[in-house]
């Protein structure tokens, strides 16, 4: 069993962010000012024996590692952002390869998508557009991280580094992407790359993704989840009406969800192919960075995140041990209230309850 975490590297104040929120500005500023939006609404939710963390600090990483080693965590897939030849946030994981520290592993994850405000209040904001130039722009890439790729630490499915790309048909010659990235980890001693992509509609998108070039995908099937309770409860003119202004508490603009409602769909029989890797959702408030226009999926306890678990191990068990591969959704997105990192609310509950089932999983199934 193999259990990857999303991680996001926005907890340094880089001259971005400085220039586009003022001076200082990292992930926590979201976080800390965030205010209940109803009544019972659980805001500001703050982070527990870590506190306001700093990315550029190693001794923070070793922590982070750690303790994700201790719950059964394999590694850590940090989100990597690439601008035609411009990064950003990257200092974190460019010290992780330099230094070698900590030694545990990882992959890459290009969030391959435009950067507006919206994370912050302003959608209408561009702050830096993602463009694809062509060929010179992907080789250019490709050697940029080429050192990572050769890390004995580099997470691994069959031999291959694997590379996820989070929107993989915004890219629009995606197949030459490939193409080009493999003819090039052939030419420098790699063999081969194993690319995921990000599937929110896992059935239709497979076969897509498959014939670009993919050798899995994950399967995140959050959107679905919603509309599937959406439709299940109450039509659309009546949910219009219950969630509108008229009706200030519990509304926002894209909805407030029970958690346990929302775990009944973030697993189906189709996540049992070899290839299709399944995700893991701890919770899910995103109002710290977007307001009333926020997500909440609310009252997520550690014994309704176990249930989510186990559905999550079931539908891996009959695959090759190689691909028993589980991506949880995340390991510190705290202004999307998303996250694993010990909380101030629940402490290390949530990653009890991995050691206790990956333990159980592994103790049966190897």
């Amino acid at each position: 069993m193999r259990a990857i975490a999303f991680y996001l590297p926005q907890y340094h104040p880089v001259p971005e962010n400085d220039e586009w929120w003022g001076k200082g500005f990292t992930e926590w500023t979201n976080v800390a000012k965030a205010k209940p939006l109803y009544k019972g609404h659980y805001q500001p939710d703050l982070p527990g024996e870590f506190g306001f963390y700093d990315l550029r600090i190693p001794e923070v990483r070793e922590k982070q590692a750690e303790l994700a080693r201790e719950c059964g965590i394999e590694g850590f897939m940090y989100w990597h952002y690439w601008f035609a030849g411009k990064r950003l946030l990257e200092r974190p994981f460019k010290e992780v390869v330099e230094t070698k520290k900590p030694d545990f592993p990882f992959c890459l994850g290009w969030a391959n998508e435009t950067w507006s405000g919206v994370w912050h209040g302003s959608p209408e904001r561009v702050l830096i557009e993602q463009t694809y130039p062509g060929i010179e722009d992907y080789i250019c890439h490709f050697y940029t991280i080429l050192e990572a790729f050769r890390d004995s630490r580099y997470i691994q499915i069959d031999g291959k580094p694997v590379f996820f790309v989070y929107r993989p048909f915004h890219i629009p010659d995606c197949s030459l992407f490939i193409d080009t990235w493999r003819s090039l980890a052939r030419q420098n001693g790699l063999g081969d790359i194993y690319f995921i992509g990000f599937a929110g509609k896992p059935e239709t998108d497979y076969q897509k993704l498959m014939n670009i070039g993919f050798d899995g995908i994950y399967s995140q099937r959050l959107d679905f989840a919603l509309n599937s309770i959406v439709r299940k409860s109450i039509s659309h003119k009546i949910r219009k009406r219950l969630f509108s202004k008229q009706f200030p508490v519990k509304y926002t603009e894209q909805g407030i969800f029970e958690y346990k409602d929302v775990i009944k769909y973030l697993t189906s029989s189709f996540d049992k192919k070899n290839n299709v890797f399944p995700m893991l959702l701890p919770n899910w408030d995103n109002s710290p960075r977007t307001g009333k226009r926020s997500l909440i999926i609310e009252n997520s306890t550690p014994e309704l995140f176990r249930e989510h678990l186990r559905d999550v191990l079931d539908v891996i068990q009959e695959k090759t041990k190689e691909n028993r591969i589980i991506f949880i959704k995340s390991w510190n997105e705290w202004a999307e209230g998303n996250y694993l990192e010990p909380s101030r609310k629940h402490g290390h509950q949530y990653l009890n309850i991995l050691k206790e089932e990956f333990s159980r999983f592994r103790s049966t199934f190897g």
